[in-house]
């Protein structure tokens, strides 16, 4: 209940008549009896001291007769302005019950107090009086009793603050401590409207608290955003789209989530949503003009089978400047001496980079290989920084370097480009998605990042990860060090190493474009450098723009001696 601004004070021709609440910028929903005929209506709001009422007229109407047991008491009000304060949150049906039952606060205006009182109340029983109320009891007997003043209050639960219903009426005997409330589903069969503010009831009070809170930060502090981009970025292949007008606000996008998503996904996508929107808060406040992406100058190290035995290592290095391509140096290597030859090679290629330029190391590997620790190795003889902590590294399999794959990979990376953030598909270390299913959701259009919970080489995700280069994924993320526990027996469980990596990485990318991975997974390899535990260590990103890398077969002249070009 702290900062409620949204509880209301119904004005008509100067007198206070009743409550109400605020639902959404420019609408207050009261009780019929309160507004009577609709004369010189105005809307005060008591907990911003010294604003001035606000004009308004009654919207919609619940078709009240008149009578004290007449049905449909609701009145919908539409204000003269739009109104800067958070609406009340409504909580799910049924929310009102409980074993043992629940405080509810009203908030109203009886006489001699205009500035507002509380009384505490609870609910008699869940039965419907004549399918319109629920009637209400005094928490305590000493308690304020309801009385004129409070009709058209928000009846709220203590513990949240989220709307149950609407007071309506009041006992006729000064004894008698009980009255009547009309729930919000009932006032949603007199203004349907008010079904997309209710939430549903698969999101924890939790995750509807923080969504909330950080949706009101963000509209104080004006933060800019595209709200369909927003929740198009957090929701999951099933999640419905957004309406096609649109949302006009982050508010409206929010309230989708909260009441037009159910099942066992929703949750996930509360909470990707609310990570996207606390990202949004973190983010420094850009120039007039959003900086570019980052201009990649790759350095491409490509290693392969020799065909000679497992000691030997094919490796061609490469070198990439305003789209030409520069061959630095290939060979057959030792296993014994393949770090140090990358070494050297490495340091020969940034000659070819234009001074500036964003550096980007990428390993092209066989599919096999693709776990390998290139990121650990070291990134000279006379120093032990590890390549993935100096530059930029990413990884990517050779069997995608073949021209319909590019051609495809590239049309993906187009969408992408507007992406906000990298949405994650994740590949649950237990269970996983079955792979055709898995195939089809990778090739939608807003797919973008699929993220596994352990290294999929050796693990029972091998047919999911295979689907994801051949999809394909534009990104893939793993962990080396994978899930701890017996793959077959492990669901994906509180405790799960796998599903604490997802849960880590899917918040870490939330706000971070797909373009920017591969300079944000540097950022997270030397964190973990420096912490043993870090969720991070042992990450592998798998970054595929083929825009970045000038196409193979144009060289391929120039390198016909070598399988691996």
């Amino acid at each position: 209940m702290n900062s409620a601004e949204w509880h209301a004070r119904i004005e008509l021709r100067g007198r206070v008549t009743g409550a109400g609440f605020l639902v959404a910028p420019r609408t207050v929903l009261t009780c019929a009896h309160v507004v009577g005929d609709g004369g010189e209506l105005a809307v005060s709001f008591t907990e911003l001291p010294g604003t001035p009422p606000v004009p308004a007229r009654i919207l919609a109407h619940g078709g009240w007769s008149g009578g004290a047991a007449d049905p449909g008491d609701l009145a919908v009000l539409e204000l003269d302005r739009e109104m800067p304060i958070a609406p009340a949150a409504l909580a799910p049906v049924g929310a009102a019950h409980g074993t043992p039952p629940r405080k509810l606060v009203v908030y109203g205006y009886p006489a001699g107090f205009d500035e507002g009182t509380l009384a505490e109340y609870r609910v008699t029983a869940p039965q419907l009086i004549m399918r319109e109320w629920l009637q209400l009891e005094v928490w305590h007997a000493g308690g304020q009793p309801l009385a004129p003043g409070f009709s058209g209050a928000a009846v709220t639960l203590a513990d949240t603050g989220e709307v149950i219903g609407m007071v309506t009426a009041a006992a006729d005997a000064r004894e008698v401590r009980t009255g009547r409330m009309m729930p919000t589903q009932v006032m949603a069969r007199y203004w349907p409207a008010l079904q997309g503010l209710v939430p549903t009831a698969d999101h924890t009070t939790a995750d509807r608290a923080r969504l909330r809170a950080l949706v009101e930060r963000a509209a104080r502090a004006g933060v800019d955003c595209d709200p369909v981009r927003l929740y198009s970025a957090a929701a999951d292949p099933f999640d419905p789209p957004p309406p096609e007008e649109g949302f006009d606000s982050l508010w409206s996008a929010a309230l989708f989530v909260l009441c037009e998503l159910d099942g066992p996904g929703a949750a996930r996508t509360v909470a990707r949503f609310a990570d996207r929107v606390e990202a949004l808060l973190h983010t420094p406040a850009a120039p007039a003009a959003a900086p570019a992406a980052p201009d990649w100058s790759p350095i491409l190290v490509e290693l392969g089978h020799s065909g000679a035995g497992d000691h030997l290592v094919r490796v061609e290095v490469s070198a990439y400047s305003e789209g030409r391509r520069h061959p630095v140096d290939s060979g057959t290597v030792e296993q014994h001496r393949l770090h140090a030859y990358v070494q050297d090679r490495i340091e020969a290629a940034f000659r070819y980079l234009t001074p500036g330029a964003d550096e980007l190391v990428a390993f092209a590997l066989p599919r096999d290989w693709l776990d390998w620790p290139v990121d650990r190795w070291e990134s000279a003889p006379d120093d032990a920084t590890p390549l993935g902590c100096l530059y930029p590294l990413v990884v990517t399999d050779h069997a995608r370097r073949k021209a319909s794959t590019r051609h495809v990979l590239t049309r993906a990376w187009k969408r992408l480009d507007a992406f906000p953030g990298a949405r994650l598909h994740r590949v649950e270390c237990g269970g996983p998605e079955e792979p055709g299913r898995l195939r089809m959701r990778l090739r939608r259009p807003d797919a973008c990042l699929a993220g596994f919970g352990t290294a999929p080489a050796t693990s029972r995700t091998r047919p999911q990860f295979d689907v994801s280069l051949t999809a394909p994924a534009p990104v893939i993320v793993w962990s080396r060090g994978g899930c701890g526990s017996g793959q077959e027996d492990c669901a994906g469980a509180d405790g799960c190493t796998g599903k604490a990596f997802l849960d880590a990485l899917d918040a870490c990318v939330a706000a971070v474009p797909p373009a920017e991975l591969p300079r944000h997974i540097l950022a997270l390899r030397e964190e973990a450098h420096a912490e043993e535990d870090h969720w991070a260590r042992g990450i592998q990103l798998l970054w595929d723009d083929p825009r970045v890398f000038a196409d193979p077969h144009a060289v391929a002249a120039a390198h016909a001696g070598s399988p691996v070009a």
